[in-house]
Parts: structure tokens; sequence; C-alpha cells
């Protein structure tokens, strides 16, 4: 279960005002909402994300950005969350836009055999997420310029090396097709769309119906 802590801070120094309240309440908002990235959730990398995010007069997050992160998928998941907490707060009349809304958002795993990673191996996974996406990256804007023709075999069967290594075979996509399934139930097309996308960059069709059908 991911533990939701939400602080407000002014940056105009005149001290605190009435926070904004999001419907339901946001620990209850992200229990339900929350689905644990894959690759942290294979390496039990666990830990707190800070998001810092205005609000408008309508309760809509119209910035938000990652304070201090985990180093991984965690801290895209917890931006998204706030993303989608997006016209569900209530704001007093006098609410000031400039206000940024500190949420630190703590994941935590219990049971999927973590008690036998030791904290070495955590860290370790961590390095490897970071070197790793510049690799994904490398993949992503191959099969981009391959849709365009930009390509030679070459190049191709070094791309087809570097993902079989990085572990991205349909196991891993199916996965993230499943993961935006998810997402769309939650009416978060955006996140859903880009789960999508990253499947269809990663050179397969198996999204490309759910593209067509959602991300039009």
């Amino acid at each position: 279960m991911a533990r939701i802590f939400l602080a407000l801070f002014l940056l105009t120094g005149f001290g605190l005002k009435a926070q904004p309240v999001l419907k339901g309440g946001l620990e209850n908002f992200v229990a339900n909402n929350k689905i644990y990235p894959l690759y942290s959730l294979q390496n039990c990398i666990q830990g707190g994300v800070t998001i810092g995010f205005k609000l408008n007069k309508n309760g809509e997050v119209y910035h938000s950005e990652i304070r201090r992160g985990v180093g991984t998928d965690l801290d895209d998941e917890a931006l998204r969350l706030i993303r989608m907490s997006s016209g569900r707060w209530t704001v007093p009349q006098d609410h000031d836009s400039t206000v940024v809304i500190i949420a630190p958002i703590n994941f935590k795993l219990s049971g999927y055999d973590c008690a036998n990673k030791s904290k070495e191996e955590i860290r370790q996974a961590i390095r490897n997420y970071k070197t790793n996406q510049g690799l994904t990256d490398a993949v992503l804007n191959f099969y981009k310029k391959k849709a365009d023709g930009k390509f030679t075999k070459d190049e191709e069967s070094r791309i087809l090396a570097l993902k079989k290594s990085l572990g991205y075979d349909d196991e891993y996509l199916n996965s993230r097709i499943s993961d935006g399934k998810k997402k769309l139930k939650q009416k978060d097309k955006q996140g859903a769309c880009e789960d999508f996308l990253f499947v269809k960059h990663m050179g397969s069709d198996l999204a490309d119906e759910l593209l067509a059908k959602y991300c039009n």
C-alpha cells in the first residue's frame, strides 16, 4: 500500500491559509488508483516520492513536478496520480494559485519475496534503471525513425540485441498493455495511451488496436 501525506506551503511568506481538499481524501485516492510500476515491483524497490503541484481556482492541477524521487518508475507513477487528481479538488475562495502543494507519496511493498532482496541488490537495480533509461530511449527512437523508413539492417540488428538485453520481450510488453487497460478503467486516458505508445515504439503491434480505439 502507498501511504501519502499532504503538506501545504505558501511561497508568499505570509503563513498558511486554508488547505485545498481532495474529495474522498488524497490517501484514499492514491490507494484506489495506484498501479505499482512494473520495474520497481519486480525489483522490490520502495520509497518516497515528493511531488510539488499547483491548483487553479477550479481545483485543476495546472503544474506538477517531481521535487524528490527514487529514480525509477515510482517517480512517474506518483506524478501520474497527482495529475489524475486534477479537477477533484475543492479550493477555498481566497485560494492563491501560486501556492505550491507538497505531496510526499510513500510506496511500500509487502510480500513479493522482497525479504530475500538485499539492500545492495535494490540499490543496484535503481542504478541499472537509470542506466537503462538512456538505452531504452535509443530503442524507442530507432522504431520512431523506422516508421519513417530511416533505418539500416545493421542498426536494426543492434537494436534487437539491445531490446533482448533490456528484457523488452512480449511478456513485458503485454504487462504494459495490462497496466494501460487498468488506467483506462481509472479514466486515465493519457496514462493508458503512454503505455500503448511505449509498446508501439518498441517495434510491436500488440497495442495497435487499443491505440486506434482510444488514442486518436
